[in-house]
């Protein structure tokens, strides 16, 4: 079932949960521990993050080095696949830019649709760590709106190969990024709501947000898609702190601001255990709410952390 049927058929606010995929070396039941506790809650989509291959050097014997290409966290095409046929739950897979030329991008979406997923969430995708800004690779997609307008093409039937006669559409629900503080490569917020105004109307069936810790910038950011005539369903992404180290590292890796009155209360903190007590506090408050406005659906971010979300999302 598509997202965004499941949130037009909803009469309150669903829950849905984002995970990463199991590193190389663990096995599946790794997932399903961390999947477990949240089936209790019913959640209408899980989200599968994309991890797109690093470059490492090694050093051979000449002394010379060799260029390697690892995946630390491959798989995500079989993990949506046994997501949906252990738990029943929709799976959204992350499809990203990099990494990808075109051709593999077309593969991969044919996989999909064999295996019956009918949710992306497209992304353009990081620059790769070896890497001061984002290049795509050689015949790749460049920005994330190239990327949607391919998927939209294979939801018309239109392939890469231009003679194909008589083809399959696949039916994607296709969800976009959005950034109620401003994506940092944009020079300011009027350009970056008009880049995913773009997106919308480029066929973009959804908005997730990226992670935000004061909901009246959410609101605001709403209010200024709604102004610019942007109408689709914008799920606000939530995720809590649970360590001292986030108080420096989200803002500069995410570039948002944390409220003062959260930053205050992590500082008096003396243990990481009580960063996470606050951290699950405030999520709470965020949490209950956007649900008392009536926000589509509650995402949450949960990276590693099944529990602490779970007791969270037990409490509204």
């Amino acid at each position: 079932m598509k997202v965004i049927d499941h949130i037009n058929q909803a009469t309150e606010p669903l829950v849905s949960f984002e995970i990463l995929p199991p590193l190389k070396g663990k096995g599946i039941s790794s997932l399903y521990e961390h999947l477990d506790p949240m089936m209790e809650f019913n959640p209408a989509f899980i989200n599968v993050t994309y991890h797109r291959s690093e470059h490492v050097y090694k050093k051979r014997v000449d002394g010379s080095f060799e260029k390697v290409v690892v995946r630390k966290r491959p798989g995500t095409e079989s993990i949506c696949a046994s997501i949906m046929n252990k738990y029943n739950v929709d799976t959204v897979p992350h499809l990203i830019c990099g990494g990808f030329n075109i051709n593999e991008t077309e593969d991969a979406l044919i996989n999909l649709n064999y295996l019956g997923i009918d949710n992306v969430l497209v992304l353009r995708g990081d620059a790769a760590k070896n890497e001061a800004s984002f290049e795509p690779e050689p015949s790749g997609h460049k920005y994330a709106i190239d990327l949607l307008k391919q998927v939209t093409n294979l939801n018309a039937g239109v392939y890469l190969e231009e003679d194909l006669k008589n083809n399959s559409r696949t039916k994607f629900c296709i969800g976009v990024a959005g950034y109620p503080e401003k994506h940092f490569e944009a020079p300011n917020m009027d350009s970056d709501l008009q880049y995913l105004k773009k997106k919308v109307d480029a066929g973009a069936d959804y908005i997730v947000t990226q992670m935000f810790f004061d909901n009246s910038k959410y609101y605001s950011f709403v209010n200024a898609c709604r102004e610019i005539g942007i109408t689709v369903p914008i799920i606000p992404g939530l995720k809590p702190i649970y360590n001292i180290k986030q108080l420096t590292l989200l803002p500069k890796v995410f570039h948002i601001d944390l409220p003062r009155d959260l930053s205050t209360e992590i500082e008096k903190c003396k243990t990481d255990k009580e960063v996470e007590q606050v951290g699950a506090e405030w999520l709470l408050m965020q949490s209950k709410d956007l649900k008392k406005s009536g926000v589509p659906v509650l995402h949450y971010y949960t990276l590693g952390r099944p529990k602490l979300i779970c007791d969270v999302v037990r409490k509204l």
